[in-house]
């Protein structure tokens, strides 16, 4: 198999593993949490600590996943333009990573303090529950800051799809479309947030570009690359 095909095919599968996001993205947070509401959201993690861990554990996959993604992206990719391959990484894995690793730990506090450990005897059950809703709040934060650089490393993935002749160029302006789809949710969390959840159904078609360039990279492959022709 060429070497870039067999490169589109690995991204691809390491693109397929990053799946689980959506569980504490999307899931969690609509069979979980209450908004508004700190108790009935404590007795419903209480009642389903098995799945808020598992939310846990796959952000910590998730953010795992990314570096070994974004690796094998620039391997695809390094060919194209380097220095637009290493901002793909940078942006892609180095910002992004740490930001779920940390943002675990505001999970792991909630938990701890829906449980009411021995030490935290200190506290009312109403306060502990308004402290782990904090910390479910703080996720969510952690979450519109991760949502910046989730669009940003789009942009030089989009301009290398695009300029890469073995990829669809439509699937980089796609990916370019994703950029500041996502910019636009993280932005108007921070400044609108009651309109966050309208523009994330308003621009929700656009966020499909990574689903199309997985499915791309996993099923298709990559145009076979020509051999550069040897000197006389």
């Amino acid at each position: 198999m060429d070497s870039t095909r067999k490169n589109a095919r690995v991204a691809g599968l390491l693109y397929l593993s990053l799946m689980t996001a959506p569980l504490r993205l999307i899931y969690i947070p609509t069979k979980l949490i209450v908004s508004g509401n700190p108790a009935a959201t404590a007795n419903n993690i209480i009642a389903h600590e098995t799945l808020f861990r598992l939310g846990i554990a796959s952000d910590l996959f998730t953010g795992t996943m990314a570096i070994f993604l974004m690796l094998a992206l620039y391997r695809l990719f390094k060919g194209v333009d380097q220095d637009l391959a290493r901002l793909v990484v940078i942006l892609g894995s180095l910002m992004v990573t740490p930001i779920y690793f940390v943002n675990t730990l505001n999970d792991i506090a909630a938990l701890t303090l829906v449980r009411g450990a021995d030490f935290l005897s200190a506290f009312e059950k109403p306060q502990r529950e308004a402290l782990a809703m904090l910390f479910l709040r703080l996720h969510h934060s952690g979450v519109v800051v991760n949502e910046i650089f989730w669009g940003l490393w789009l942009f030089p993935l989009g301009l290398l799809v695009y300029r890469s002749r073995f990829v669809p160029r439509i699937l980089g302006v796609w990916l370019v479309i994703n950029c500041f789809a996502y910019l636009a949710i993280s932005f108007t969390a921070v400044f609108f947030p009651q309109y966050e959840q309208t523009v994330f159904q308003d621009v929700f078609p656009a966020m499909l570009g990574e689903l199309a360039i997985m499915l791309w990279l996993l099923i298709k492959g990559a145009k076979e690359q020509p051999l550069p022709a040897l000197a006389g």
